[in-house]
């Protein structure tokens, strides 16, 4: 699978759908008792969500992207378009709406990395058609549609007709979840992945959407459902893809771990920055493994800092072992090892 145009602004990237201010901290192993207070290493405030967290990341490796999302007219809202502004994001498709707060996700990060949440959904739930850049399309080489099953305002019949215009306009198209908020999530999906060229579920949306006891079989699922390819990140293991040559993986590397939050969305960055390059997916799937592994060695969802030059110097890096053994889904471990150009 080969595609993209190198040339670089016909590299542009539409990131589209969910927009979310996080705050982190680190690290908590426990909550405070009532009215007192306990010493942490580090609080952050980060732009996150399927879009959001990509664009950034997008931005950062070199790629000119775009936003296009909701915003509440609030403090919050107006640091996220800051923080977009200042990483070189084109904010000008991302709307403000009056009556509504932005979206906004509290995070504790656990020791290990992990991170319980608490999120108010917000503006997202307000993202629909009239927030779109419909006569813009044939502008950007790919739109990322990032919270497919958590935009009530535009999943169905808005999303469909984004995926067929951008397909209609020659873009690559890409698709990410945010959790599964809906029981209808399969029946959307085998709407929309006739579309979609690259689907990049975690593997825990995987597994529940489609019901399957395996990764691989999930994989496969969603390609029957008519994606041309599908890769699910896997977190420590890496990821599954599925693709015409059918089911295969790729490790992750071997990092410490700082906090998990927006690794999915640096590997999505990486993916979409290799195929608006013009690579084959083994090479844009190892390359996001590496963006993810910066990522995850710092709080927040840009906590890694990334730049072209920094997840080329990190595709040298050792990679984890499987730890799951799962049969079917064979190693793939050759290393393609240059950043976008």
């Amino acid at each position: 699978m080969t595609l993209g145009n190198p040339a670089s602004e016909q590299r542009r990237v539409l990131c589209l759908g969910a927009y979310i201010l996080d705050i982190l901290g680190r690290p908590i192993s426990r909550l405070p008792d009532t009215q007192n207070s306990q010493l942490i290493e580090e609080i952050r405030l980060t732009v996150a969500g399927t879009a959001g967290g990509t664009a950034v990341d997008l931005a950062r490796l070199g790629i000119p992207t775009s936003a296009a999302g909701a915003l509440g007219d609030d403090a919050a809202g107006r640091f996220v378009r800051t923080l977009l502004d200042d990483a070189g994001v084109d904010t000008r498709w991302l709307a403000t709406i009056a009556d509504v707060q932005t979206s906004c996700t509290m995070l504790p990060i656990a020791p290990d990395g992990s991170r319980p949440a608490w999120h108010v959904r917000g503006a997202n739930a307000r993202f629909g058609a009239e927030h779109l850049p419909w006569t813009q399309l044939d502008g950007f080489a790919a739109v990322h549609v990032g919270g497919v099953n958590a935009l009530p305002g535009f999943d169905g019949d808005t999303c469909v007709q984004l995926m067929s215009a951008a397909k209609q306009a020659g873009c690559i198209v890409t698709a990410d979840c945010l959790g599964v908020k809906r029981a209808d999530a399969a029946d959307l999906l085998r709407r929309y992945l006739p579309y979609v060229d690259v689907f990049l579920p975690n593997d825990l949306e995987a597994l529940q959407i489609t019901g399957a006891d395996r990764v691989s079989d999930a994989a496969a699922i969603f390609r029957d459902m008519g994606a041309d390819a599908v890769v699910v990140t896997t977190g420590a293991d890496g990821c599954v893809v599925a693709d015409s040559r059918g089911v295969w993986r790729m490790p992750a590397y071997d990092v410490p771990v700082v906090d998990s939050t927006g690794c999915g969305d640096a590997f999505s960055a990486g993916v979409l920055a290799g195929l608006v390059s013009g690579w084959d997916l083994e090479r844009c799937v190892n390359y996001g493994n590496a963006a993810a592994a910066l990522t995850v060695q710092a709080l927040g969802s840009d906590g890694g800092r990334l730049s072209a030059q920094r997840v080329t110097a990190a595709l040298a890096g050792p990679r984890r072992s499987f730890t799951d053994g799962s049969p079917g889904e064979q190693e793939y471990s050759s290393a393609k090892d240059s950043g976008p150009r």
